[in-house]
């Protein structure tokens, strides 16, 4: 396999925020893509993202070994992008962050798939308090148990049209006098643009040298949480205040939100989330990340305001805010 003579791929989870832009990546690299979703109807949208017939999405319920065998058949590489914010049911972190990426791991060992890149998140660990990052931890170690040159990207709070972070934040806003301090503000992120995720991702898939390696994924900035509130303000031209919420009152008010998900309704926040908030997430000094891929990082602010106008009580063509 080589950047000269792309193949077949096979992309699970490939409808989602992330996915979608890493579809789109790939096509533009010549792959044939076969996305593998639970609801191939929901990927419809990746259909223009390249030519006729280069893309094609199939139904694959990831726990299902027929399944996935019947995904991977064929194929040259693959990227597993399978992952939830919350648990719901038999959706746990369990099953979804450790039985399938091994499941998925082992199916594209017994397949001969020459790559995997699995997707994970910057803040894995196996002795964090959260169930999140322990889970991702331990999906980490399940794949390289199976496929010991598989390729580990684990990015920061991904930022972009149709993110989960920056939008949820904004919407707040439209409706609530005041956002959330959690914490007092103080957690360092380092939020990483989705188009540079999707081409470290395609860059993983097609550099040999990539094989068995982990990327931090990070952008240009390190910022706290009160930072990020902070410009979400500002590209949404609003003067909401910021209500400083300690953890311990911020993990019981998740306690309460996510009940919602037991009748179907992503909540707002969970108390996994508040914990997740206690520590930072930014890359490590040490770390590979996108320079080692090649990828110079987009800021925040070359972005945000491309999507977060209709955020504004104005719309898109409001007064644009003061620079500092």
């Amino acid at each position: 396999m080589s950047e000269a003579a792309p193949g077949l791929i096979t992309v699970f989870g490939g409808s989602g925020f992330v996915g979608s832009q890493v579809v789109q990546d790939l096509a533009r690299r010549g792959w044939r893509i076969r996305v593998a979703v639970r609801r191939p109807d929901r990927a419809w949208k990746l259909q223009t993202s390249g030519h006729v017939g280069q893309i094609q999405a199939v139904r694959c319920d990831a726990r299902d070994p027929l399944q996935l065998e019947a995904a991977l058949q064929g194929a040259d590489a693959a990227v597993n992008l399978i992952g939830i914010l919350y648990e719901s049911g038999a959706r746990t972190f369990e099953a979804m962050h450790v039985d399938v990426a091994r499941d998925i791991a082992a199916a594209c060992a017994a397949a001969g798939v020459g790559r995997l890149v699995h997707m994970s998140a910057l803040g894995a660990n196996p002795e964090s308090d959260s169930t999140y990052a322990c889970s991702k931890a331990a999906g980490e170690m399940a794949v390289r148990e199976v496929k010991p040159d598989a390729v580990v990207i684990r990015p920061s709070v991904v930022f972009g049209a149709g993110d989960d972070f920056l939008n949820r934040f904004a919407a707040m806003a439209s409706m609530s006098p005041f956002l959330p301090l959690i914490g007092g503000g103080r957690t360092r992120f380092q939020p990483v643009y989705v188009g540079d995720v999707a081409e470290a991702i395609s860059r993983a898939v097609e550099r040999p040298d990539a094989a068995g390696r982990t990327f931090e994924l990070g952008g240009p900035e390190v910022l706290t949480f009160e930072d990020i509130l902070k410009l979400i303000l500002k590209e949404t031209r609003r003067d909401n205040g910021l209500l400083p919420l300690p953890f311990f009152a911020a993990r019981a008010i998740g306690s309460l939100a996510q009940l919602t998900s037991m009748v179907g309704i992503a909540p707002v926040l969970t108390r996994d989330q508040v914990t997740l908030l206690e520590s930072d997430n930014v890359v490590a000094d040490s770390a590979e990340g996108l320079a080692e891929l090649g990828i110079e990082p987009t800021g925040l602010e070359a972005i945000v305001p491309s999507y977060l106008w209709r955020y504004r009580r104005g719309g898109q063509f409001s007064e644009r805010p003061e620079t500092a």
